[in-house]
């Protein structure tokens, strides 16, 4: 029988990782072919690594024998069942599985091999524009202090830095976060983003600064451009949500967003900063947003945490649950940008 979920004990640890690294199964990235075979081919090379046929067999699943498009349907329904434990909430929100330590072991060593544990090296040494994605507070402090390093240590950008996200309200934890890291003057995740723009790229004011107040952070949007120097320009960029009705703007809109004020070429190469455990699906999903529209090319990156944090916040602890979460996210937004490029079956 499958594992079910029920709640951790209170010093329920990470296993450590396994003594041989897994290597990483390569995603589809770089320039973009005109037809998306790459990308299509890159999609069946993840979904089909052992690692991942044998976490589903672990939770008591069958693997679906068919198409490359049914395949990800029949993953995107499994672990909808057996690895959603957010159930709509928001990611600090869902609950931890209680899984028996060879359980998590085997979710620990798959992750990795899926490429969510080990940060990667940006591919090429020169890209149109580099990304930054936003997330919670501790996370825009590190991922744009990680994109400031890499323009530091050499990577050419021949475009602008943008540092995507959305007016979603802070939580209290967030809050405490940001203070012991001294910033007292953010109210939403978008303003944590700008402090981290100030402080990293040591910038007061912005060059330009537009958007529009609609009433309702669903629909309002604000862009800022600082002008750093000896760096490229920095948008700080908040976006309106494409159903402002239901739901506040997610990633894909901030992404798609920032299509429509920057101007991509066919051929321009960009650089995605995020976290190693969100790489997969965030790859997957700016290749379906930005790379496949524009006809432009994309490389995502986590940050290394072996970097020094200067303002000195511990990493969050990264669970099992965690990871098997993210799979699901992966496996979702590779089942969308498979049918994104006119692959249903």
């Amino acid at each position: 029988m499958p594992e079910r979920p029920t709640p951790p004990p209170p010093d329920a640890a990470l296993p450590a990782p396994p003594a041989v690294t897994p290597v990483p199964v390569p995603l589809s990235g770089g320039a973009l072919p005109g037809d998306g075979t790459a990308i299509v081919e890159g999609i069946a090379r993840w979904v089909g690594t052992p690692s991942l046929r044998g976490l589903v067999a672990h939770f008591g699943g069958d693997w679906p024998a068919a198409s490359l498009g049914a395949v990800l349907a029949g993953l995107d329904e499994f672990s909808a069942r057996h690895w959603d434990f957010r159930g709509g909430r928001e990611r600090p929100e869902a609950r931890e599985p209680a899984l028996a330590p060879a359980t998590a072991a085997q979710v620990v060593a798959a992750a990795s091999t899926l490429g969510l544990v080990r940060p990667e090296a940006p591919a090429l040494p020169r890209y149109a524009h580099l990304l930054v994605l936003g997330g919670l507070a501790s996370a825009c402090l590190r991922r744009v202090a990680y994109a400031a390093h890499l323009l530091r240590d050499g990577v050419g950008v021949t475009g602008e830095v943008a540092v995507l996200g959305s007016f979603r309200p802070l939580s209290e934890a967030e809050r405490r976060t940001l203070a012991e890291a001294e910033v007292t003057d953010a109210d939403t995740e978008v303003d944590a983003l700008d402090a981290a723009v100030r402080r990293a790229f040591g910038v007061t004011r912005p060059d330009r600064d537009d958007g529009v107040d609609a009433g309702h952070p669903h629909r309002s949007w604000s862009s800022r451009t600082y002008r750093p120097t000896g760096f490229p320009p920095v948008r700080v960029l908040a976006a309106p949500s494409s159903e402002p009705q239901h739901r506040r703007a997610h990633t894909a809109d901030t992404q798609r967003f920032w299509a429509g004020h920057a101007r991509l070429s066919p051929g321009d190469q960009m650089l995605l900063v995020t976290h190693p455990i969100y790489v997969p699906f965030q790859h997957c999903d700016a290749l379906r947003t930005l790379a496949v529209p524009y006809g432009a090319g994309m490389d995502t990156i986590g940050v290394d945490p072996a970097m020094p944090d200067p303002a000195r916040l511990p990493e969050p602890t990264l669970t099992p649950g965690r990871y098997l979460q993210e799979i699901r996210s992966a496996i979702r937004s590779m089942r969308s940008l498979h049918t994104a490029l006119g692959h249903e079956g």
